[in-house]
């Protein structure tokens, strides 16, 4: 049986607890939430619409990893480490998302151990769902794995 990789959506009482330092954005269909090597400013949640999560491959082109919804947290990882996001997250159709800091997200942190925790469940599942997508590609060593976005879209 394939994994499923978990989904990166947050607890209600957490998405409820983070409301005062939401900040809500619009993204156009297409625009970047954030790109491939841009310094981790925040985590974003998204509202509402769909965010195509994409890898630069060596050639230039980008590979579609997943789609993502509603309640899926974005940035997580790298707003923790202070590292840059080494994806780009693109709007698929007119979404809205909400930005949180890094400094007001880890200062909430800090404040709320308990939601720490559910941080670092998300962080796990994320590693988890890393793991089990390089091992399927290792699996299926003659299958191509760096086609162009038109090609993985149509």
């Amino acid at each position: 049986m394939p994994f499923e990789p978990p989904p990166r959506k947050l607890d209600p009482e957490l998405l409820q607890a983070l409301e005062p330092l939401k900040c809500a954005r619009l993204f156009q269909q297409g625009s970047a939430l954030f790109a491939q090597g841009s310094p981790a400013t925040g985590v974003y949640l998204i509202e509402s619409g769909e965010v195509r999560v994409l890898l630069p491959t060596v050639h230039n082109q980008r590979q579609l990893l997943e789609v993502v919804g509603a309640g899926t947290i974005l940035g997580l990882s790298e707003t923790m480490s202070g590292e840059t996001y080494p994806i780009t997250a693109e709007a698929v159709e007119e979404t809205e998302a909400s930005f949180i800091p890094r400094a007001e997200f880890l200062e909430f942190l800090r404040g709320h151990v308990d939601f720490c925790m559910q941080v670092v469940r998300l962080l796990s599942d994320d590693l988890h769902a890393l793991y089990h997508k390089f091992r399927s590609i290792s699996a299926h060593p003659g299958r191509p794995r760096h086609r162009s976005l038109n090609e993985q879209l149509n």
